[in-house]
C-alpha cells in the first residue's frame, strides 16, 4: 500500500515550504495529549503544541464531548442577522477574563484575520470621526499574520518580500529595553507631533515569530501610555500569547495600560477548530454605531462564530480556569526555570529567556532561519521523538499544559544532545 506521505506529494502544497529543497513531509495518523504518532507508529512529544494551539492536549476528551453534543443540535448558521447560544455564552464568559475594558467581540476564522480586523477597526475608527489618521505603528521584527494588512504591519521580510510594494503605510520602532526606552520615547514624542498615527499593533512581551524575543514590560507600558494619551488606538496581538502561556490569562495583564483592541486565536479553540476573535472597548465600538450604514464594520467571514468553534472555545476556557490546568502551568514554568539554570552556562548557549510556559534559548552558533544547520537540528529532534521547530539559532519550547514531567524531560534531553551536536 502506498504511504500517506508519498500520496501527499501528488497534489498538496504545504505552508512555509520550498518543496524543491524540502520535498518530504511526515504523515501523522493520530494524536493524544502531548503526543503525536506517525503513520509507522513512532511517537513524538509535541513540544510546540502544534503552533501553540493544542494547549490542553490533542483530542482532549472534555472538549470533544462538549463539541459532539453541540453537533447534534446546531452545526453552522450565518452570523449576519442571526445569533446562537454558544456565541452569546462565549462573549459572556470571555469578557470576564479579558483585559479590563474589553466589551465587544467580532468573530473571524484565524489569527491573521483577527489582526486584519484589528487594523481595519483602528483605521476606520478615525475615518468615521473625520480624522485623517492613516499610518500604523508596529514593532521591528513583529509578526501579525499572512493576509495583506497583517503582512504590512509585520517586520519579518522573509515572509513579506514579494508583496511590500502593496502594503498599507507602517512605521516601526524597536522593542523597549531598559537601555533604549529613553530614546524610543523621545523618538515617539517627536513623531506624535504629526497627528496621523491611527493605531499601534504589538505582541505584548513576547514576539513569537521573531524567535520568542521578550521585551521589557515597564518600557512597553511607557510606550502604550504615551500613545494612548495622543489618541492612538492600542492593538494587542495576543494570538500567540493569550490564554495562559505567559503565566497569566493574557500578556496584557502584566501591563498597567490596557489595549483598546485585542486579537485572539490559536489556543482560543484548543487546536480543534479554526476561529479568530477581535475584541474592543465600548469606545471603539461606538465609533461605528451610527444611523449611517456606511459607518458599520463591513467585514465578514462565512464561518464567523461557528457554533462548534464557539463551543470548543467555551470548553477550553473552562479548562484554562480549572485548578488542574493552573497547577500544570505553574509546574511547567518551574521545570523550565530549573532547566534554564542547568544549561545557561553551557558554551553553546548564548542566552536563555522564559515567561510562563514559554522557554527559549539562543545558540552560540550563527545559522539561517531555514538553513541546513537549522534543518539538521530539526531532524535531530524528530529522531529523538520530539517535535521542536527551531527558528534559526533559537530553540524554543511551548508544549501543551498537559505535558507530563517525563515527557518534558524527553524534550530537555533532546535539547541537551542537540547542544553537543552543534
Amino acid at each position: 500500500m502506498e504511504k500517506l506521505s508519498d500520496r501527499d506529494k501528488k497534489h498538496l502544497w504545504h505552508p512555509l515550504t520550498q518543496h524543491k529543497v524540502s520535498p518530504d513531509v511526515l504523515a501523522i495518523s493520530r494524536a493524544s495529549g502531548a503526543l503525536l504518532y506517525d503513520e509507522d507508529g513512532k511517537e513524538y512529544v509535541d513540544g510546540i503544541a502544534s503552533w501553540y494551539t493544542c494547549m490542553y492536549g490533542h483530542c482532549n476528551p472534555f472538549i470533544l464531548d462538549k463539541v459532539m453534543d453541540q453537533m447534534q443540535r446546531l452545526d453552522q448558521v450565518v452570523f449576519s442577522g442571526f445569533t446562537h447560544e454558544p456565541a452569546v455564552r462565549l462573549s459572556e464568559e470571555l469578557v470576564k477574563i479579558l483585559p479590563e475594558g474589553q466589551q465587544k467581540l467580532f468573530f473571524s476564522d484565524n489569527g491573521s484575520t483577527a489582526t486584519e480586523i484589528g487594523i481595519k477597526m483602528a483605521l476606520q475608527y478615525h475615518f468615521n470621526q473625520g480624522q485623517k489618521r492613516n499610518v500604523l505603528l508596529a514593532f521591528e521584527e513583529g509578526f501579525h499574520g499572512d493576509t495583506f494588512g497583517a503582512m504590512s504591519v509585520s517586520g519579518l521580510s522573509v515572509y513579506n518580500g514579494p508583496f511590500e510594494d502593496f502594503f498599507i503605510e507602517v512605521e516601526r520602532i524597536p522593542v523597549p529595553t531598559k537601555e533604549n526606552i529613553g530614546s524610543v520615547l523621545t523618538q515617539l514624542e517627536h513623531r506624535l507631533k504629526n497627528n496621523n498615527l491611527a493605531g499601534f499593533i504589538y505582541e505584548p512581551l513576547v514576539q513569537g515569530a521573531a524567535a520568542m524575543k521578550m521585551h521589557d514590560a515597564e518600557g512597553l507600558d511607557k510606550i502604550l501610555a504615551l500613545l494612548k494619551e495622543c489618541g492612538v488606538l492600542l492593538i494587542a496581538d495576543e494570538v500567540m500569547t493569550g490564554f495562559g502561556k505567559t503565566g497569566l490569562p493574557f500578556a496584557s495583564d502584566y501591563l498597567q495600560t490596557k489595549p483598546d483592541i485585542v486579537c485572539l486565536s490559536k489556543a482560543l479553540t484548543a487546536g480543534l477548530i479554526p476561529m479568530g476573535l477581535t475584541t474592543c472597548t465600548e469606545e471603539v465600538y461606538m465609533a461605528f454605531y451610527s444611523d449611517d450604514i456606511a459607518k458599520g464594520l463591513f467585514h465578514g467571514h462565512t464561518y464567523s462564530a461557528n457554533p462548534l468553534a464557539c463551543t470548543t472555545a467555551l470548553a477550553a476556557l473552562e479548562l484554562l480556569q480549572s485548578e488542574e490546568i493552573q497547577q500544570s502551568i505553574k509546574a511547567i514554568s518551574q521545570w523550565h526555570q530549573q532547566f534554564g539554570e542547568e544549561i545557561k552556562d553551557h558554551p553553546k548557549v548564548g542566552s536563555i529567556r522564559q515567561l510562563g510556559v514559554i522557554f527559549a534559548l539562543d545558540l552560540n552558533v550563527k545559522m539561517e532561519r531555514y538553513g541546513n544547520l537549522r534543518n539538521k537540528l530539526f531532524t535531530h529532534f524528530m529522531d529523538q521523538g520530539v517535535f521542536l521547530r527551531p527558528l534559526g539559532s533559537t530553540i524554543y519550547i511551548l508544549a501543551p499544559y498537559v505535558t507530563t514531567k517525563d515527557q518534558m524531560e524527553r524534550i530537555y534531553s533532546a535539547i541537551r544532545s542537540a547542544l553537543e551536536l552543534v
